[in-house]
């Protein structure tokens, strides 16, 4: 079994597999203003197991397709979908989001929380920008630095691991670089990482390391979320994901 094959099944349990809660797809939801729009097509790139999928499906009066490259994850997003009786309004889509097979402005919205990072921050805009209608709607959570200077230990890891990390007022640089208007953004708090994610995340080592037999590759999957916890829980002032509303500008 590889890593990916165990980071799949310790999160496909899980109701969101980074921050982020209903509440803040709610709050970037009003600062859309989509609520007061009719017959919407959506798509939730990058939407795991449907957290924010199954509020947009609640709230909106849309068509919604939930890309992600991981079956497994739709799958479980199917059934959730049936079990909520939404599955008219949801469709699921097996791809990988450097490859997406839709038409230039056939989208009225795209959402994406906590998953253009796989792209890049500046990628994913420029790969999302040309599948919406002129002004559409991109909302994209992101990892963002909340200072100008942060620990040397904290600045290290994420330089590392993401290299797009940067400051908000950067990040909305590029939104405008790329042909968006800014309409809203705020902060993720703690909470949001800690309810619906990591709490959730660790309340499911035990089960998932005796699935696994304990095996080394097991425990090495836990300790590497252990040790992500550790240094957000250290670092919370200086890093959190960043919310980012924005309408398409031009054709």
């Amino acid at each position: 079994m590889t890593e990916l094959d165990l980071l799949l099944d310790l999160h496909l349990d899980g109701d969101r597999q980074g921050p982020g809660t209903q509440k803040d797809t709610l709050r970037a939801l009003y600062l859309s203003a989509l609520d007061e729009r009719s017959d919407l097509y959506i798509a939730d790139i990058g939407c795991g197991t449907g957290g924010s999928t199954l509020v947009l499906a609640e709230e909106l009066d849309a068509k919604i397709v939930a890309v992600d490259f991981l079956q497994p994850f739709l799958d479980k997003l199917h059934e959730d979908a049936a079990k909520k009786g939404l599955t008219d309004k949801v469709e699921t889509l097996c791809a990988s989001m450097d490859a997406l097979p839709f038409e230039e402005n056939c989208f009225d919205a795209i959402w994406s929380e906590g998953a253009i990072y796989n792209l890049g921050f500046d990628t994913g805009l420029k790969t999302f920008r040309p599948f919406l209608k002129p002004g559409g709607i991109l909302a994209a959570s992101e990892l963002t630095w909340l200072t100008d200077a942060r620990p040397a230990e904290l600045d290290t890891h994420w330089n590392q691991h993401y290299p797009d990390i940067a400051t908000a007022g950067e990040k909305i640089l590029q939104i405008e670089r790329n042909g968006f208007t800014l309409l809203g953004y705020f902060v993720l708090p703690p909470s949001s990482w800690f309810d619906t994610y990591y709490r959730p995340l660790q309340a499911r080592y035990k089960a998932f390391l005796d699935r696994h037999d304990h095996s080394d590759l097991a425990k090495a999957v836990v300790q590497e979320n252990e040790d992500e916890i550790a240094l957000y829980e250290a670092y919370q002032d200086y890093v959190s994901y960043g919310f980012y509303i924005m309408k398409k500008t031009g054709a």
